[in-house]
């Protein structure tokens, strides 16, 4: 008996924390612009070996919290990418790709008014706009160097990791860290084609700032 009413205590505590919470809770729609960088690279079949480079990310951002530590964040974002390779006797070839990228992410965060932990996680769809070479290699006949890639449209998994200080009249400022996992290949893979996997794989790491929140009812 005593576990029963214990449970029905426990229960009650927790019922009129929740509506508290929702008491206070205010829903809010917020936009941003992400600056930052990537470090990408190509996941080849077979491996290419390939050298760090960094280049731009950048882009919009609008979120939408609809509940308490959950909400949804779509953004669109201009991304560099690309795979570089490097040899001291023959030469290097850097690839170069640039895309328009729409990431779609559930926003869950924790933290008060002034100060949050969040995570991100969602699928992102990109169109590669602009290719370019680099090529130093003399009479290099590697299939990545002397072909354009197959596949403008791609997309990918999305998860990230940030802090978030805010500010009720200047806004906020995020400091987040994403991994972007390929899932398409930047060229055909069929049985016939020479790469079996060629997929798109990044660290990404920005400063975005927030203009001040609108809430709504």
């Amino acid at each position: 008996m005593n576990t029963f009413f214990k449970s029905i205590l426990i229960a009650t505590v927790v019922f009129f924390n929740t509506n508290k919470i929702y008491s206070q809770f205010q829903k809010e729609i917020s936009v941003g612009i992400i600056q930052g960088t990537v470090y990408p690279t190509v996941n080849f079949d077979p491996i290419v070996t390939q050298e760090p480079i960094l280049r731009y990310h950048g882009g919009l951002a609008i979120r939408y919290i609809a509940e308490p530590n959950v909400g949804i964040q779509a953004e669109l974002t201009y991304s560099q990418r690309g795979w570089n390779e490097q040899s001291s006797s023959t030469g290097s070839f850097l690839k170069e790709v640039d895309y328009i990228e729409l990431p779609l992410l559930t926003h869950i965060y924790v933290g008060k008014k002034s100060f949050r932990f969040f995570m991100q996680l969602g699928p992102k769809i990109r169109y590669a706009i602009q290719e370019k070479d680099k090529n130093t290699y003399l009479n290099s006949s590697s299939y990545q160097h002397i072909n354009p890639i197959d596949n403008y449209f791609d997309y990918s998994l999305l998860g990230g990791l940030g802090i978030e200080i805010r500010t009720h009249k200047l806004g906020f400022v995020q400091i987040e860290t994403r991994y972007d996992f390929g899932i398409g290949d930047m060229y055909s893979n069929r049985k016939s084609d020479y790469f079996a996997r060629s997929s798109n794989q990044a660290i990404l790491a920005s400063i975005n700032y927030f203009f001040p929140s609108f809430y709504v009812k």
